[in-house]
């Protein structure tokens, strides 16, 4: 399967396991599978609620700071990628 560049990880929150992320390309909805990919990073996982300004929205767009709950920890620069069918 492909993937594309989407965002980038601005930082961590441990106790929520919440991340922070910065898109950069294209969108990312509900729905989608992200990979995260770092130095000591990868894994991939579905996106099933996103939040910008502590409300739940469907997609996100370029330049929006998100927050996606996930089940690993990511760390800062962390690039994610949308894997694409």
């Amino acid at each position: 399967m492909a993937e594309e560049e989407v965002a980038v990880v601005e930082k961590f929150f441990a106790k929520p396991s919440v991340a922070a992320i910065k898109v950069t390309k294209g969108t990312i909805k509900k729905g989608d599978t992200l990979r995260y990919k770092g130095h000591t990073t990868d894994f991939n996982e579905e996106v099933k609620s996103i939040e910008m300004d502590n409300k739940a929205i469907e997609e996100a767009k370029i330049g929006d700071l998100i927050g996606i709950q996930i089940k690993e920890r990511v760390r800062e620069n962390d690039i994610v990628y949308k894997v694409v069918p």
